[in-house]
């Protein structure tokens, strides 16, 4: 645990020093001290463990800074639609032309599919750019992006294995759509209820940290739930944050700062753990050069199967930009499909770490982007 935080504190160091976003920096501590350099750190079970519970924190404390209402708007679910679309089949295709089988192109496009919402949301909040138009575009559609990646990973698995199921994929949609209306209606009309009248009790006046404890337990709940139903934990995570998002509270402060200091300390080791799960021994030059095409693929068909929708629906150029970088990281998530595809043995060792790089540079590059270009003026 020490040394986990003294690689996150040499990554605000780098950060620092270069300029650039803390969730840079971060992640170049890692890749330093990870196998492909140092070997000081391995993503043991135990780095994956708090690495889960940071990205969970991470999009509770995120959470706080909305309203429900804010995000669930039907101009975010038809950029999420194309932001899967557009990736997965320009993924497909081009694996294809690397001379990849028909099952690792389809787990490729797959990969391409997913949309890291902790990355984008942490530099977003870093910058104080949380509440413009472009954000809650970006929170709103990575929200949705979640489930129909849950469906693409669906559909991917029922190809490959040949048992595409239409009553498997309806279910599967119905327990995810369930799980986010249920959830929004029982935050909004009943733990919003229960939060305010837990901070009015003489338990609460006595013992401050209570409201914080309470509402990090139904972060944690609404994690565990999420990922009952299949979908990531952060999304649940994030539910929970908005549904106590605006609440007025005497004591509001105490969960506030309390979710704020527990998330500087856990989502610090989860964008170490993104470096260290990097292994650049893995990587060849053919490899590489799948790799380049890769990101490029990646990060423009992210651009225009997210960024030109919301441009048709009179985003405007420059929010519609934002969201088109914003929505680039793939993060912890193409991760995940990754490592399902190398469990299936779909892919082998080498596509697998294409597939972490691409995720890794894919993670790297848009912060650089808001950051450098979109809002340098500002």
């Amino acid at each position: 645990m020490s040394l986990l935080m003294f690689v996150a504190l040499a990554g605000y160091l780098i950060a620092y020093r270069i300029n650039q976003s803390a969730v840079v920096g971060i992640i170049l501590a890692g890749i330093i001290v990870g196998p492909s350099l140092l070997g000081m750190v391995t993503y043991t079970d135990f780095v994956e463990t708090l690495a889960h519970l940071g990205a969970v924190v991470l999009l509770f404390t995120i959470g706080l800074e909305f309203n429900i209402k804010d995000i669930a708007k039907l101009p975010y679910f038809v950029i999420a639609m194309f932001g899967i679309i557009v990736p997965a089949l320009g993924g497909f295709f081009l694996a294809s032309l690397f001379g990849y089988e028909f099952n690792a192109s389809v787990f490729v496009g797959t990969a391409l599919t997913a949309t890291s919402i902790a990355i984008t949301a942490n530099v977003l909040k870093e910058m104080g750019k949380l509440q413009i138009d472009a954000a809650k575009a970006i929170i709103g559609a990575a929200v949705i992006d979640d489930v129909l990646a849950l469906l693409a990973l669906s559909v991917s698995e029922g190809l490959v294995g040949g048992e595409l199921s239409i009553m498997s994929l309806l279910g599967t949609a119905g327990k995810a759509i369930g799980f986010i209306v249920i959830g929004i209606l029982i935050g909004q009309t009943v733990l919003r209820g229960l939060i305010i009248r837990l901070d009015r009790t003489q338990i609460a006046w006595k013992y401050h940290e209570t409201i914080f404890i309470f509402a990090i337990m139904i972060a944690f709940l609404y994690a565990l739930a999420a990922e009952a139903v299949g979908l990531s934990a952060i999304v649940g995570s994030f539910m929970a944050g908005a549904s106590f998002g605006g609440v007025k509270l005497t004591r509001g402060q105490i969960f506030r700062e309390g979710a704020e200091h527990l998330q500087i300390i856990f989502a610090s080791i989860f964008f170490v753990s993104l470096g260290v799960i990097m292994d650049l021994h893995f990587v060849t030059w053919n490899v590489l050069w799948f790799v380049l095409a890769l990101s490029a693929v990646a990060i423009l068909t992210k651009l225009i199967g997210c960024g030109l929708p919301a441009l048709i629906q009179r985003i405007g150029f420059r929010d519609s930009l934002i969201v088109g970088i914003g929505m680039v990281p793939r993060g912890e998530v193409a991760m995940i499909v990754a490592l399902i595809g190398l469990g299936q043995n779909l892919i082998d060792q080498s596509t697998y770490a294409a597939l972490i790089l691409m995720s890794l540079l894919t993670t790297i590059i848009p912060p650089l982007i808001l950051r450098n270009w979109v809002f340098k003026r500002e």
